[in-house]
């Protein structure tokens, strides 16, 4: 059997304790110290906001938490916080990784190449306006050179993913790419065993595909993405009033 690359393996370890200390909820029982003493397990459930879903006070009032946001190392190097944008109200939410280059400089979610190609697969794809649903970052702030996101900085942001995702209620979470599709699945299995699965996070169904910057470099992918989105609007048509 072929060894695995010293870095590879690094990577690996580093991952499976970053999903160790996670709770079941995706909370790092590091800072879960809070919460009242175990009982038996509840069945998960979508989690319930303290006001109505998506209001947009409440969103107004996570970003402004969130601050000028020192918890990482990130935040020395980054120019704008990427808090994510879109309908408050949106039935259809994507979770990217990390902004890049125009993101961090506009402040804004997939405005780049990569965010142009995500508005032709859900305006064109799946026949939906790009306003009508909300993108964010599992990171709020750019990595340096674009490098992937590390496990301390995931953690530091995941209580504003998580908030965001409890005030928003969508119906169908798209996880975009690896980081995301690992974080909201919970899972270190690689991006190309996610994708043609449906998972839960909370009651709301996840749907992992490539992220539109792979599919800039390898557009042989796009079918199989098209293939997911199928999948979204299936589930999309499923949970209409």
């Amino acid at each position: 059997m072929t060894a695995l690359p010293s870095d590879l393996l690094v990577d690996l370890r580093e991952r499976a304790r970053f999903f160790a200390e996670l709770t079941d909820v995706g909370v790092p029982r590091a800072t879960a110290e809070w919460a009242a003493p175990a009982v038996a397990a509840a069945p998960k459930r979508r989690p319930t906001p303290p006001s109505a879903p998506g209001d947009p006070a409440d969103l107004d009032a996570l970003r402004a938490d969130l601050g000028d946001c020192q918890r990482c190392k990130l935040a020395g190097g980054r120019k704008n916080i990427v808090f994510g944008q879109g309908n408050p109200h949106a039935r259809l939410m994507f979770v990217g990784e990390a902004p890049g280059a125009d993101e961090d400089e506009q402040g804004l979610a997939f405005v780049g190449r990569a965010g142009q190609l995500l508005t032709d697969i859900i305006e064109k794809g799946l026949r939906i306006p790009r306003k009508d649903v909300f993108i964010a970052n599992t990171l709020k702030c750019r990595p340096p050179q674009n490098r992937n996101p590390e496990p301390d900085e995931v953690l530091a942001c995941q209580p504003f993913l998580e908030k965001q995702i409890a005030l928003i209620q969508p119906r169908v979470l798209v996880g975009l790419g690896k980081f995301a599709a690992q974080w909201l699945f919970k899972s270190m299995e690689p991006i190309s065993r996610l994708r043609g699965r449906v998972g839960d996070y909370h009651g709301i169904k996840v749907v992992p595909t490539f992220h539109p910057a792979y599919l800039l470099r390898t557009p042989s992918a796009k079918k199989d993405v098209w293939e997911d989105m199928k999948v979204v609007r299936a589930l999309l048509a499923e949970d209409e009033p």
